[in-house]
């Protein structure tokens, strides 16, 4: 936890050095891709005097497995979005209903389970 100081003088909130260097450590942290209860796990270990490298190790694994998958949707994402705009220039305008929101979206989402599901 980040304890700041207030000055009296000017209000200007002021850390101590520990404080400082958590700071640093949850900034390297992010950007290595670790959440913030990751991390929170990490402090935790730090705080008890135990090490959490074991942890850490196995952490960023984990993260970097889903990293790759996101990035693997994002870049299927364009060629369905271009899917999407081809199939829809097709269909005609319907008004929402209690079964549906947009068809559109719907067909699509729906085509997309059905694929899903007969791959598992």
């Amino acid at each position: 936890m980040l304890s700041p100081k207030k000055s009296g003088l000017n209000g200007y909130k002021t850390y101590s050095s520990k404080s400082f260097q958590r700071l640093k450590f949850i900034l390297s942290a992010r950007q290595l891709g670790f959440s913030v209860r990751d991390i929170e796990q990490v402090l935790d270990h730090a705080d008890q005097g135990t090490t959490a490298c074991p942890m850490v190790r196995n952490l960023q694994e984990q993260r970097l497995q889903e990293t790759e998958n996101q990035f693997k949707q994002t870049k299927a994402l364009p060629k369905k979005m271009q899917e999407a705009i081809v199939k829809w220039q097709q269909l005609l305008d319907k008004a929402p209903s209690k079964e549906m929101i947009c068809h559109l979206i719907e067909s699509f989402t729906n085509q997309t389970d059905k694929g899903v599901l007969a791959n598992d």
